[in-house]
């Protein structure tokens, strides 16, 4: 079988936060690729993946990213890896969509963990 032409219009739609949608373009358990959309103002709860790290590349806008101890703003045409058990979460500041893709690996699903929640009490 060769490869399989993917896009928004045929890939699995999701909403997330505050009307964010996301499209897994790529679905198994060794690698997420989802293509992704937050409205002005929103954004997600600060989180870590246990064992997937993610590489997040703007298409549109600008993301602010706040982790520990600093924030960095993201311009499209630009990314940000952000390594395994690092606290991140991802901001739309500006006053236009956020348009996106996040690429994980392994898969983050079943991986996240909020803040407020322990390391060693979730599953993988």
């Amino acid at each position: 079988m060769g490869g399989i032409v993917k896009s928004k219009e045929n890939s699995e739609h999701y909403h997330w936060g505050e009307n964010c949608s996301g499209w897994h373009l790529v679905k198994s358990d060794s690698l997420s690729v989802i293509e992704e959309l937050m409205p002005p103002g929103t954004q997600e709860t600060k989180h870590l993946h246990k064992h997937a790290q993610q590489f997040f590349r703007i298409l549109k806008g600008r993301a602010t990213f706040e982790f520990e101890n600093e924030t960095l703003e993201v311009p499209a045409g630009s990314g940000i890896h952000i390594p395994p058990q690092t606290w991140h979460r991802i901001r739309n500041d500006q006053e236009e969509h956020l348009e996106f893709i996040v690429i994980s690996e392994p898969t983050s699903r079943g991986d996240r963990i909020e803040r407020g929640e322990t390391l060693s009490g979730s599953s993988n």
